[in-house]
């Protein structure tokens, strides 16, 4: 079997390279009890399922991230209190947002070393989706900014994002390999252009990111429980191998 060889090697940052969805985790539990004490006393899926009925709703308007995130938590609030939320809890929100903004960015096991390995061999591309202030400063305080020939920090991640920024670099679809831990953002996307991709499953994830490869799809789809086993895929893959880390089917364990 002929070796497959990238023109250009992407990977996503939030919750590929670095933690995220841990921080947004803690914000709604300290939402939680911010309407506690205002005396709201709805079940936590029900407010759960409001928090991100909200941000679902609110996309279109504040696009991905913490700022889109706390503006949900607060209207959340007006409309669950009626509009009673004391001023120091609303404040409280104005504090977590600036919290989040500013925390310490962790790397994720094996992250560095990946970078680092196929940096050497490849260029690399970094796609995030979000704020452009908040990820270009999350990008620099990584440690990793080096490793990376380009930096893409876009609204949204669709075949038409994806398609543009290949056109851009003049790479075929064909020989673009995407890394993220997103099925709906880093993976199908790209599939859907006939690129290849690779899953890293993070522990924690946002509900909305969840869902299925295509049948079709899955001899260009593979899936990794760690970024420490990316380097050797890809070398795998130069070497026609790989075929046995396809991603699993859907009746898999």
């Amino acid at each position: 079997m002929p070796g497959h060889v990238f023109d250009l090697i992407a990977f996503d940052g939030d919750d590929t390279l670095w933690h995220n969805e841990r921080s947004y985790r803690t914000g709604r539990d300290r939402f939680r009890r911010l309407l506690a004490r205002s005396g709201v006393a709805l079940p936590e899926d029900e407010i759960e399922e409001r928090v991100n009925r909200t941000e679902l709703a609110n996309l279109e308007y504040y696009g991905y991230g913490v700022s889109s995130f706390v503006l949900s938590l607060v209207e959340t609030a007006i409309e669950i209190t009626n509009g009673r939320m004391a001023s120091g809890d609303l404040r409280e929100l104005i504090d977590l947002a600036k919290q989040m903004l500013t925390e310490e960015v962790e790397l994720f096991d094996g992250a560095r070393e990946a970078v680092h390995a196929l940096a050497a061999s490849y260029p690399l591309m970094l796609v995030t989706k979000g704020d452009l202030q908040h990820q270009s400063s999350k990008i620099e305080r990584s440690g990793l900014r080096a490793h990376f020939r380009f930096v893409e920090v876009v609204s949204a991640k669709t075949p038409g994002v994806y398609s543009a920024i290949l056109s851009r670099h003049g790479i075929p679809p064909g020989r673009f390999l995407m890394v993220g831990n997103s099925l709906r953002s880093d993976v199908l996307p790209v599939l859907e252009l006939g690129a290849w991709a690779v899953h890293v499953p993070a522990a924690l994830s946002w509900a909305h990111e969840h869902a299925d490869v295509p049948e079709a799809a899955r001899n260009r789809c593979f899936e990794l429980a760690t970024l420490r086993e990316l380097a050797g895929l890809v070398e795998l893959l130069r070497n026609g191998g790989g075929g046995g880390t396809r991603f699993p089917p859907p009746d898999a364990g």
